[in-house]
């Protein structure tokens, strides 16, 4: 009894092995393995065996576990028949018994426990156990090999299916490069926090839609395009604007955009200097937009919402910004007012982003898709244009605010309790 209760054991283990090496390989970091390979180390150099022949690997691990599993499954029904005494004049119920007790441990103890722990570590316990990987893949190498060759000659003969070998070279995938990123930040890498940052910005990217970065409606200078060519020079001396968008009796209606290079040819009206702009929904992805304007070889886009009105402006450098912060452009010369007063206490334009003052200042303020500012942040909770002087309480933020015009709230002080 004891010997087989060892052997019970021993082929647990064994399980538990396979299982978990399974697991880690399909779940493991690519991108992350290839740049320790670059290290040359004897476990980078078996895992790089492994990866480039994956299914020959993962077949070997399934031979291997299978075996494992047989053995178990056997010495458990010697083990156990004795102790179901009771049930032997009924073979079936016996055979039942057997079969249920050995898959609830063989689950819980060979698939279930290993497969969290080998999924969660499953880089570092790869390079943990690459020798003894090595060793069951040479050694069932012969027996996965004949079992694949034979699984693919019976599929393309009965099903008339071409399987691909599955060498094709391993491309790295946006989770793989986000688990990195993760690992980094976890990491004491200070020195390296801004690349970071810069890194984890390009990742998320691709998720970005332009009325996230586009100027809005209530900021646009414009001009009729009925006005005189002096009214178009005061609006660029006053806003120090190289571009101002031209619309035609309303903002809703924009026709195009005035460079303020056009003024040297001294034109007699604005409709002379227009230039065709184009209009995208506030709902497209900013990547998408930016390639279009490299293509096109343009830097401005009017934006509209779902009924084809004007919801703001966006320039290639607004788009920039998404990845790289702020850059200082004609559109940033009237700075928004971010001021530090104590730690609990800070002065904060009402456009000033809820996520850009939790990053510099790391104040903690909930973030969400339903606004974007400091003044959002207000409005969404107040539900209404608080009135100079007034004091509005939101969880543990006290905000007092300073200044508001008829339709936004420009200036806020804010104390934390």
């Amino acid at each position: 009894m004891g010997t087989q209760l060892l052997v019970i054991a021993v082929a647990i283990l064994f399980s538990a092995f396979f299982s978990g090496i399974e697991i880690a390989f399909l779940s493991s970091n690519k991108l992350r393995f290839e740049l320790e390979r670059k290290h040359g180390r004897l476990t980078s150099r078996i895992l790089d065996i492994f990866y480039r022949n994956k299914e020959q690997f993962i077949a070997t691990m399934l031979v291997g576990n299978n075996i494992t599993l047989v053995i178990y499954g056997i010495v458990t029904a010697n083990v156990l028949t004795p102790l179901l005494g009771p049930l032997n004049r009924f073979p079936t119920l016996l055979l039942l018994a057997q079969t249920l007790i050995a898959t609830m441990v063989v689950l819980l103890t060979g698939e279930f426990v290993p497969k969290s722990i080998f999924r969660q570590y499953a880089n570092t316990l790869l390079n943990f156990f690459a020798i003894p990987m090595y060793i069951f893949y040479v050694l069932f190498y012969p027996v996965s090999k004949f079992v694949s060759w034979f699984s693919y000659w019976i599929i393309r003969l009965a099903f008339r299916m071409k399987i691909n070998s599955g060498e094709e070279q391993r491309i790295f995938s946006k989770i793989d490069l986000d688990h990195l990123v993760e690992q980094a930040t976890s990491a004491d890498n200070s020195g390296e926090e801004q690349e970071l940052k810069f890194f984890q910005k390009a990742l998320d990217f691709s998720e970005v839609r332009i009325r996230d970065c586009m100027i809005p409606r209530t900021d646009i200078e414009a001009i009729d395009v009925d006005d005189t060519v002096e009214q178009l020079k005061k609006i660029f001396a006053e806003t120090m604007y190289s571009r101002i968008p031209v619309y035609r009796s309303s903002i809703d209606n924009i026709i195009g955009y005035v460079n303020s290079k056009s003024l040297f040819l001294k034109p007699k009206s604005i409709k002379e200097c227009i230039i065709d702009v184009d209009f995208f929904p506030e709902t497209m992805k900013a990547n998408e937009l930016l390639t279009h304007f490299i293509k096109a070889h343009k830097s401005i886009a009017i934006v509209v919402d779902e009924f084809g009105g004007t919801s703001g402006l966006v320039t290639i450098e607004d788009i920039i910004e998404e990845i790289f912060g702020e850059i200082d452009d004609e559109h940033d010369l009237n700075e928004l007012v971010e001021k530090k007063l104590s730690d609990k206490e800070y002065i904060l334009s009402g456009r000033v982003e809820v996520s850009h003052v939790n990053e510099a200042y790391g104040l903690g303020i909930p973030e969400s898709d339903e606004y974007e500012t400091i003044a959002g942040f207000i409005l969404h909770h107040y539900q209404s244009l608080p009135k100079p002087g007034e004091s509005v309480k939101i969880q543990n933020f006290d905000f007092k605010i300073l200044r508001v015009n008829k339709t936004r709230i420009d200036l806020v002080r804010l104390v934390i309790d």
